[in-house]
């Protein structure tokens, strides 16, 4: 919301610094982004007269004025402005002068530029006729008369006075970023009333009085509102006898300063009550109305209208529509309809203030792509109540700047609260909230001048909203009011009295603890959105029913490539290995401890499920899939997983099928690990073997023995024997342990694979398993004949049952 502190001074008294109205604002709770002057960077520039125009004798597209700047010489400007003219006030920036340009189409420069005398074709000119633009005006906002040429400064003005004294141009620009809660100040006489709050200054209402043509309005225009849940209240006035002309420059300067462009006096005077009290106006030329009417309904599914900005719109049957009695002519609360636009000759108008449902609007807006001024005021709450109060306003202006002549009366349907939310609050409660000791006196003061209405009842006061304050529903609601005009920073500063105790889950703490873990064990941890794409699962392979296609689906995406929330880790594991090998990074070991989404399982409030899980992920030189297994061993015994099994898998799509294992503890899957397909490696740029793994971390939390078994140290050495079988290719390495651990007595300690062979005196359907078997009794030193004859039993079952053969190593 862009304010000129030059209008604002219309409605309250203000600080001669604006440094302290800043502050003071600030510290109420105002939020301001910044604070620029209106226009920068002009020296010597003056009002000046034309007083006679000649020909230039050298350039058919240049001409010589005479200008006078009320000295006795004139002052010669050679200038190719096409609308100059005897009699014209214009800007003259004198031999010397500054000017925030840009010239002649250059980039803007931050200091300026420097005017200077000189000859034009061979004729002296000795300043320059300055346009809008040229003096620092962006294009926005040039009215519709000063696009082309020079600036026609309005008649009246003094010959010789300094342009920004003569235009009263030594103006603040201050951009106040209004929150959703604060719809109330998206308005001038908002912001004038917290600064009257804050300042405790009297607040000035503009006139909204006006003389009226006795005549009845209903003789003019007919209104009827078909859907009243849409549309709160409508107000409607009739002007006759309208003259079309351009604004007063008092009323152009202003919209200038707030940003919009001027464009006639009847346009410019409906947005100007828009940004002086917050509430959009619209005026139709009468003649266009069929029948005189206008119908609040809702389109038609497919209906059409071509809005002001000349495109065409096709709406759906949740639009709302403004119509006569054949057509829609606006699209309500968003922007007016072209064939109802005022015009040059237009001589009678109807003037709109209306109430719109705030979400109606917001999503019309949206699917159109559509949003204006008006829309963005009522996405956000605009007060019913300010609707004839507007249209009263535009009645005055209008008969104020001779532009018409008002009718009687005012048509005024709806539905609408007409006062606001009471409630009790509590003085002393407030002062605990706030820690402060402000008296109910004090306090009172303040609600009433922000216009809330109050009734002391002893300990409590009755607090009546007023009706632009939608924030204002609970006690605390109060007690913010009572701080921001305090002010934040007169609030004591205490610290908290007792101890704060804020625990960690015991789930939390198994999360980080499994990131501690894995750090330990040399990973880097990885964050990657939640949001992903529905194609993100193509890259590696699943079918197209599998769980992993369950996605949930977001209701207000910001695009394709964030539309579902992610099922799985993987795909964004493999997206960001694919990223380090694209940029050369020799070697990866990553994980990931983040939450994934099913909308096919449910959680006990009927909602999709959010489980937790572990991605790990890597390649480089070295890196197999026995490091991997590895890692998640020592990653899940460090948890308290101490049973683990590894089952072959060979049916599931994105790893390679004859390298990768299901991990087992008892009857509960914890995940997958194994080497990516190829085709998946493919699919991600990566030239690379990739080995990964995915662990459904709500499943190790169900498997962890919560409970710790302290056992003493070995009281007694331990004693090892190696083993190297040569076994059949498809002999698992898990079954070869579970063999040995059934025909093993108790003092086999531990089991370690420690090689795997395949090549030079091994037959190609054979492979070569080498174990360490550890052996250790808690009763005494292991003689050689006891170990002797439990580890022939071993290979004796290893023969009989794996078909297993000792190879000499």
């Amino acid at each position: 919301m862009l304010v000129s502190t030059n209008w604002l001074k219309d409605y309250v008294k203000l600080p001669e610094d604006i440094g302290e109205f800043c502050d003071r604002m600030i510290m109420s709770g105002s939020n301001l982004e910044t604070a620029e002057k209106l226009v920068d960077n002009i020296e010597n520039v003056v009002v000046a007269k034309v007083e006679k125009i000649d020909k230039h004798p050298n350039a058919d597209k240049l001409v010589v004025c005479q200008l006078n700047i009320g000295k006795e010489e004139y002052v010669q400007v050679v200038t190719g402005a096409s609308n100059v003219f005897e009699g014209a006030h214009v800007a003259l920036a004198l031999d010397g002068a500054r000017i925030p340009g840009p010239l002649h189409g250059q980039p803007k420069k931050k200091e300026g530029e420097v005017i200077r005398a000189g000859e034009l074709r061979g004729v002296m000119s000795k300043g320059m006729l300055c346009s809008f633009s040229e003096l620092g005006f962006e294009d926005k906002v040039i009215p519709v008369e000063g696009k082309n040429g020079i600036w026609i400064l309005p008649e009246g003005l003094k010959v010789g006075e300094n342009l920004i004294t003569a235009l009263d141009l030594n103006d603040y620009i201050i951009d106040f970023e209004i929150t959703p809660n604060r719809s109330d100040c998206l308005s001038m006489l908002g912001i004038a009333r917290e600064a009257a709050a804050v300042f405790e200054e009297k607040l000035n209402y503009p006139r909204t009085v006006c003389k009226n043509e006795e005549e009845d309005v209903s003789k003019y225009a007919d209104i009827s509102i078909e859907d009243e849940d849409l549309c709160k209240r409508y107000c409607a006035r009739v002007v006759k006898n309208v003259k079309i002309s351009s604004s007063p420059w008092e009323l152009q300067k202003k919209l200038i300063a707030a940003g919009v462009r001027p464009i006639n006096n009847i346009v410019d005077i409906t947005n100007f009550v828009m940004l002086e009290m917050g509430e959009p106006i619209h005026a139709f030329d009468l003649a266009n109305l069929e029948g005189s009417k206008i119908i609040v309904k809702r389109a038609q599914d497919g209906e059409e209208i071509t809005t002001l900005d000349g495109a065409m719109r096709k709406l759906d049957k949740e639009a709302l529509l403004i119509c006569d009695a054949k057509k829609p002519v606006a699209l309500a609360g968003i922007m007016g309809g072209l064939n109802s636009e005022i015009e040059d000759d237009t001589e009678t108008i109807l003037i709109e203030a209306a109430n719109f449902d705030s979400d109606n609007i917001r999503a019309t807006s949206k699917k159109l792509a559509l949003r204006t001024e008006a829309s963005a005021r009522f996405e956000k709450g605009v007060d019913p109540n300010l609707c004839d109060k507007a249209v009263n306003r535009v009645c005055a202006l209008i008969e104020e700047f001779g532009a018409g002549t008002v009718v009687s009366g005012i048509i005024d349907k709806g539905n609408f609260e007409k006062a606001g939310k009471k409630i009790e609050i509590r003085p002393a409660r407030i002062n605990k909230i706030l820690g402060t000791d402000i008296s109910k006196e004090e306090m009172l003061k303040m609600f009433k001048s922000l216009e809330i209405l109050c009734i002391d009842k002893g300990s409590t006061v009755e607090v009546q909203a007023p009706t632009f304050r939608f924030d204002l529903n609970i006690e605390e609601d109060y007690a913010e009011e009572v701080a921001r005009l305090y002010g934040y920073d007169n609030l004591p500063v205490s610290i908290p009295k007792g101890n704060t105790e804020a625990a960690m889950s015991e789930e939390r703490q198994l999360r980080e603890l499994a990131k501690e873990k894995l750090c330990a064990l040399g990973l880097n941890e990885i964050q990657t959105y939640s949001f992903c794409s529905p194609k993100s699962v193509d890259k590696i392979m699943v079918d197209e029913d599998s769980w992993e296609r369950n996605f949930v689906q977001l209701l207000n995406p910001l695009g394709e490539e964030t539309s579902v929330m992610r099922t799985v880790l993987t795909p964004n594991m493999l997206e960001v290995l694919s990223i380090n090998y694209r940029r050369k990074n020799p070697k990866v070991m990553a994980f990931e401890i983040g939450n994934t989404f099913s909308a096919d399982l449910l959680d006990e409030s009927n909602l999709p499920s959010e489980e937790y899980a572990v991605s790990l992920g890597m390649y480089g030189e070295n890196m197999d899939f026995y490091i991997l297994k590895g890692i998640i061993e020592e990653f899940l015994s460090a948890m308290g997983i101490k049973q683990l099994e590894f089952v072959a898998e060979s049916d599931y799509a994105p790893y390679h099928p004859g390298r990768c294992a299901r991990i087992v503890s008892g009857d509960i899957e914890l995940g997958i690990m194994g080497e990516a397909h190829p085709n998946v490696c493919e699919n991600y740029g990566i030239n690379t073997r990739v080995y990964m793994a995915e662990l459904f971390f709500e499943h190790i939390i169900r498997t962890l023995d919560r409970k710790t078994v302290y056992k003493p140290l070995p009281k007694y050495p331990a004693t090892s024997r190696d083993i190297a079988l040569v076994v059949d290719e498809n002999v698992e390495v898990a079954y070869i342990e579970k063999v040995i651990r059934e025909h093993a007595s108790e003092i086999l300690e531990a089991i370690e694979l420690f090689d795997i062979y395949r090549g030079e005196q091994i037959d190609e359907s054979k492979k070569s398993l080498a174990f360490t078997l550890t052996y250790r009794s808690e009763k005494g030193t292991l003689t050689d004949e006891e170990v002797l004859c439990v580890h022939e039993k071993v290979l004796e079952a290893l023969a009989e049952k794996a078909n297993a053969k000792l190879r000499d190593i």
